[in-house]
């Protein structure tokens, strides 16, 4: 009846993309966006701009929240970050994932 919880960690990437180009592509065309990547396993990469307890915030657009969070993170680093596409907040214009987890 109930699916089991998903592990994010170790599901295979379905898309592999750069925070700018995730972005425009939300800003273009929302519907199409989120029935592409909504509840997809995704990489995202750029630089980090904000650093929190439990989040990260990627090129300003890009919300990543974690459920541990290593702490040698640091503004203005180049990173890629794997995690589940929650979508896209009009509000504060940026995309949600959970379950994150660093690649590099």
């Amino acid at each position: 009846m109930y699916p089991d919880h998903r592990t994010i960690s170790e599901e295979i990437v379905s898309f592999n993309v750069q925070a700018e180009s995730i972005f425009n592509e939300f800003i273009d065309d929302a519907t199409q966006a989120e029935s592409k990547y909504l509840d997809q396993t995704i990489v995202v990469s750029g630089l980090i701009t904000s650093v929190n307890v439990e989040n990260v915030t990627i090129n300003n657009k890009i919300y990543c929240q974690f459920e541990s969070l290593n702490n040698d993170l640091k503004v203005n680093d180049s990173v890629a970050i794997k995690g589940r596409c929650i979508g896209f907040d009009d509000l504060l214009e940026e995309i949600k994932l959970d379950q994150c987890s660093i690649i590099k």
